[in-house]
């Protein structure tokens, strides 16, 4: 055989790029799963990525000491939380459950009588049936669901395994997969590669970020103002606050109701009102906390956030939030803002214009194991390993 370098033709390169292309999605589809995981961890790792940058500060600590710092100290953090708090949450949680267990039953008994409004008469005998059927059916246990729900439990330890292993991985790793990603674009494209990353990643570190800080601000500040005005179950009440708030308008609202329907059941533990008067000092309560939040706090807190029609992220993170949950909802407006980046430079690329307008420079935070712009350096990703 000889050691003649034979070239693909085009057609051939074009042929093997397709099919590779479709496995790969065909991969993606049949191991959502795993990819969910691994995003979620990923989300994970780079939420708590600044403190190993803060610790490699110090010449004298390596990333993957530092990483190992962070990793395991997160992680006691995360295990010691759950069993610090819990006999406090199993409490507030009863009395919250219990209360909305009567609300529902007060407000079936209530649609079993017809409403007389005037001259007319309105029946809702049917939809209280409904609501009690659907609270039996809540709360009866079945024996069959129990061995469904175990099964269920166990894969979702094995996921969660998947994904604190996985969150080591990526942050020990991140420097040397970035650069493999940016380094698979031919070597022309490289410098664009890296000035989209700065661009993608000046985005996550905006909204992600700064929702976690409006959600932990308004969980504690509602959880202090329902502790004030004595509700039972503020600390419930609260944390439900601070995570509907992920659900621009409809989410706040929902929580507000909710903590006023156990003023209305239970009252106040030293308000001496009635308890519909209590119900409508939560409300007002909530209308003026909620307000400052909207008003001073989002923009302070958000201020570097991404730049979106804010209806077109509110349709967003509902839909999300139906199909992924509390992730999704956190996840789908840093992922639409990053699509918007990559568009933006496909459109200017296609139509021959400069890749990016350097009269818009990115707001952008060096990362300690950053590489210089256009320029890969494979034995500087050994040195950071030493």
């Amino acid at each position: 055989m000889s050691g003649k370098n034979i070239s693909w033709s085009p057609t051939f390169r074009y042929t093997v790029g397709i099919l590779l292309f479709l496995s790969v999605i065909a991969v993606l589809i049949y191991a959502r799963e795993a990819v969910k995981a691994l995003i979620i961890a990923g989300f994970i790792a780079y939420l708590i990525n600044p403190l190993v940058a803060l610790l490699m500060r110090n010449p004298r600590i390596s990333r993957t000491l530092a990483v190992n710092i962070v990793y395991f100290s997160s992680l006691i953090v995360l295990l010691g939380f759950p069993v610090v708090l819990t006999p406090i949450f199993f409490d507030e949680i009863k009395i919250v459950a219990q209360d909305l267990l009567d609300l529902s039953t007060e407000f079936s008994n209530t649609l079993s009588f017809p409403f007389q409004v005037g001259g007319m008469v309105f029946h809702f005998e049917q939809l209280g049936e409904g609501l009690a059927n659907l609270q039996d059916t809540v709360l009866t246990p079945l024996p069959e669901v129990a061995l469904e729900l175990l099964e269920s439990t166990s894969i979702s330890v094995l996921w969660t395994l998947v994904i604190i292993v996985s969150v080591h991985l990526f942050m020990t790793e991140w420097p040397r997969i970035r650069e493999w990603i940016i380094h698979l674009a031919p070597s022309p494209y490289q410098e664009d590669m890296h000035e989209l990353y700065r661009r993608i990643r000046s985005v996550w570190m905006a909204y992600p970020r700064g929702q976690i800080v409006l959600m932990i601000v308004v969980g504690v500040v509602f959880t202090f103002a329902w502790l004030i005005l004595g509700i039972p179950g503020a600390l419930v009440l609260g944390v439900i606050a601070g995570l509907f708030t992920l659900v621009p308008d409809v989410g706040p609202f929902l929580a507000a109701m909710l903590a006023a329907g156990v003023a209305l059941l239970e009252g106040s533990s030293w308000i001496p009102f009635s308890k519909p008067v209590v119900a409508l000092i939560v409300i007002l309560v909530y209308l003026i906390l909620i307000n400052l939040k909207n008003f001073l706090l989002r923009p302070y807190i958000m201020g570097r956030s991404v730049q979106m029609n804010e209806a077109l992220i509110f349709i967003a993170i509902i839909i999300a939030t139906i199909l992924g949950g509390i992730m999704g909802a956190l996840l789908v407006v840093p992922v639409m803002a990053s699509m918007v980046v990559v568009a933006e430079y496909l459109r200017r690329r296609i139509l021959g214009l400069p890749p990016f307008r350097r009269d818009e420079p990115t707001q952008f935070v060096p990362e300690s194991e950053d590489l210089p712009a256009g320029r890969f350096d494979p034995n500087s990703i050994r040195r950071q390993k030493k």
